[in-house]
């Protein structure tokens, strides 16, 4: 079985045999693979009427567990945008009655963004909808090969979040 990264490969093994071409056997399938998953996850995401953004949001939310609130500090750290961009998506969601600005009891001058049932049932359904396609998307692999490739992936990976390299 190949694929288009074989043939990229070898393309490039013959094309400069002084050269080692083997990294791109892993890591260009890395990237094609985050570009299918991006897909995927928009789909999924707009069957529910997000967009990937929102989910961010959202998601931030809903993990943080009862009452589902958090300051707009912590969902800039969550999500790693600009304190402008943030105040941006909030009023997206706020005007779609996904989240409520709430004053913060603790600061007068700080508010908290809470997680409306509307919002919380959006989130909930997409992420379901989103590991029910992930699952689809992993069935190749038995349990076995899934947990050794999340394995090599967080060995990978790790590195570069230790250095806040990557978000």
């Amino acid at each position: 079985m190949q694929d288009e990264v074989d043939r990229l490969v070898a393309a490039w093994a013959r094309e400069r045999p002084d050269l080692d071409v083997r990294p791109l056997e892993v890591l260009s399938r890395v990237t094609r693979l985050g570009r299918h998953l991006d897909r995927a996850r928009r789909a999924a995401f707009a069957k529910h009427d997000l967009e990937v953004w929102e989910f961010d949001v959202l998601a931030a939310l809903r993990r943080s567990g009862p009452p589902y609130v958090l300051s707009p500090g912590q969902l800039l750290a969550q999500t790693l945008v600009t304190s402008g961009t943030m105040t941006n998506r909030i009023d997206r969601l706020e005007a779609q009655g996904l989240v409520q600005r709430r004053p913060d009891p603790g600061d007068r001058r700080g508010v908290h963004v809470r997680l409306t049932v509307r919002g919380k049932e959006r989130v909930d359904a997409a992420l379901a909808d989103l590991l029910a396609r992930e699952k689809e998307l992993l069935a190749g692999l038995s349990p076995r090969q899934q947990e050794a490739l999340s394995v090599l992936l967080r060995q990978l990976v790790t590195p570069f979040e230790a250095e806040g390299a990557l978000p």
